[in-house]
């Protein structure tokens, strides 16, 4: 059987918070969005991502990605803010941090609270940025816990994985149907 249309995407409203998400985003019908999450102009998020903003609040800029089994929470002492242009990855945990304009977070990366990673910057796959660290402009950070590395980042492999998920959002807007 081919199903014409997708189930609505679980986009939900915890009290009075609830989410806004711009018309030009893009969520995934299997991405979950609680409360108070905001999403910006050709962000994306995939399948299985959960932006879970029942005790303070999350912020996604435009053209991000928020990419598959993503997990974005936050605290009422510290919000998590993901700024324009950014890459987060495949199984990706961010909680209670500050993610500046044209960062890439790796795969299974983990952020934790009240880190800061500032713009140009990349966590490399499987790092973990502990608690109020910096992670200054074009450095990548690697290694669990993450060592931070000045200058190591490309910021060419940002900029192309922003416009690869930005492309990929028409795509599944006109062209993903369900089948069962």
């Amino acid at each position: 059987m081919v199903a014409d249309t997708l189930r609505p995407m679980p986009i939900y409203a915890l009290g009075a918070e609830e989410p806004i998400i711009d018309a030009a985003a893009y969520v995934h019908p299997d991405a979950v969005v609680i409360g108070s999450v905001e999403i910006g102009a050709l962000s994306s998020v995939w399948p299985g991502a959960v932006l879970r903003g029942d005790g303070g609040c999350i912020r996604i800029g435009e053209r991000t990605s928020i990419q598959d089994n993503a997990v974005l929470h936050t605290t009422p002492e510290w919000p998590t803010t993901v700024g324009s242009r950014c890459v987060i990855g495949h199984l990706v945990h961010l909680e209670g941090c500050t993610i500046d304009d044209e960062v890439m977070v790796g795969n299974a990366a983990m952020v934790l609270h009240r880190s800061i990673v500032e713009s140009g910057s990349v966590i490399a796959a499987n790092s973990v940025v502990l608690n109020d660290m910096v992670v200054p402009s074009g450095a990548l950070a690697a290694g669990s816990p993450a060592v931070i590395k000045p200058g190591r980042a490309r910021i060419e492999d940002i900029r192309d994985g922003v416009e690869a998920y930005v492309e990929r959002i028409e795509q599944y807007r006109s062209g993903l149907r369900r089948l069962d």
